[in-house]
């Protein structure tokens, strides 16, 4: 049996491709998912995770992840047969019909000119009523995965961390609130003991890694990245600006503490630190980046549900082929090279 953490990225509805990836490795009887850190979308998909893992196990663990993505795309059931998935349009197109679309493009134009607190009395967060309905006895359970949750605190901008019984509602909402399109959500924070005001951790956590090197945890973490790190093309248009602005900001803390992370890992195998004074994590990673170039912003806050079960394939398809390739290495070494990365 090897033991693993999950690293699960937020971004919005591309959190389909998360559900995917998860829907596969669920499959495999010899990985134990023993930490989950996620931000955003992924802290969603590690709660029902969670919860389903400790209800009954791997099964109910996946049953779990489809109600959640029923919930978010209102369809009764998200599974297409074969001969309809073939007729779909390619994402990438209905991505940039969204975004070219005048309902879209009027949404974002107001998004940027009002204050969510305008709308008063008639103010109410979408996502509140299927984060009620998680079973929080079961996601801040002691057993099975531990799970983390990011947010960041509005007031002094720094990473909070809510694990065990300070995951609720308003935590996992606190972690998807996009500001332009939520209020801040006011929660305890668990450093201070103050109620505070948070807006989406992946402004600072995308997710937070550092929770993850816990002594009780393995040494391996698997990243399941949502934002694409590189796009071959220079955004030109207003829209692919600011596609690309979102993606480099979501990014960022990522690259910070892989970034540190290889820093120390130099450090150990140039003796230069003691072996066991700092964790020697093992780093991969999960992604589609050809298929998230193709898509935007758009996709992201409006859920389209082709483009919704065509992530979750791709999910799926890539955690196989991870696993075919890289599948020996865990438990035993790395499979992306940070050196390269920040060479």
């Amino acid at each position: 049996m090897v033991k693993i953490n999950l690293a699960l990225q937020g971004g919005g509805a591309h959190g389909a491709f998360t559900w995917g990836v998860l829907d596969r490795l669920l499959e495999e009887d010899d990985i134990e998912i023993a930490g989950i850190s996620g931000t955003s979308a992924g802290a969603l998909n590690g709660a029902a995770l969670k919860a389903g893992m400790i209800t009954g196990g791997r099964d109910a663990a996946r049953e779990n992840l489809d109600w959640l993505w029923e919930q978010v795309t209102g369809l009764e059931d998200t599974r297409m047969p074969d001969w309809m998935r073939a007729w779909l349009p390619d994402p990438g197109l209905v991505s940039r019909a969204v975004e070219y679309s005048l309902p879209y493009a009027v949404g974002d134009s107001v998004s940027r000119m009002v204050s969510p607190y305008a709308w008063g009395a008639l103010y109410r967060n979408p996502l509140e009523k299927v984060v009620e309905a998680f079973d929080f006895g079961k996601v801040c359970a002691d057993t099975g995965p531990a799970l983390f949750v990011c947010a960041t605190n509005v007031r002094d901008g720094k990473i909070r961390i809510f694990e065990g019984e300070q995951i609720s509602t308003e935590a996992i909402l606190a972690s998807a609130c996009l500001p332009t399109l939520f209020q801040a959500v006011e929660v305890e924070d668990p450093l201070t003991g103050v109620k505070e005001a948070f807006w989406d951790g992946g402004y600072t956590g995308n997710p937070a890694l550092f929770p993850l090197f816990d002594k009780d945890l393995p040494d391996d973490i698997v990243i399941i990245n949502i934002n694409p790190l590189h796009r071959d093309d220079v955004p030109v248009t207003p829209t692919e600006i600011q596609n690309r602005i979102n993606e480099i900001s979501f990014n960022s803390s990522l690259l910070r503490e892989l970034r540190a992370i290889e820093f120390v890992q130099r450090l150990l195998d140039k003796n230069q630190v003691k072996s066991g004074t700092m964790k020697d994590v093992r780093i991969h990673m999960i992604a589609d980046d050809p298929l998230m170039n193709e898509l935007s912003v758009a996709t992201k806050l409006v859920s389209v549900p082709s483009v919704i079960a065509q992530l979750k394939e791709a999910g799926r398809r890539a955690a196989g082929e991870f696993l075919h390739h890289h599948g020996d290495e865990l438990g035993n070494t790395q499979s992306v090279s940070l050196r390269e990365m920040f060479g």
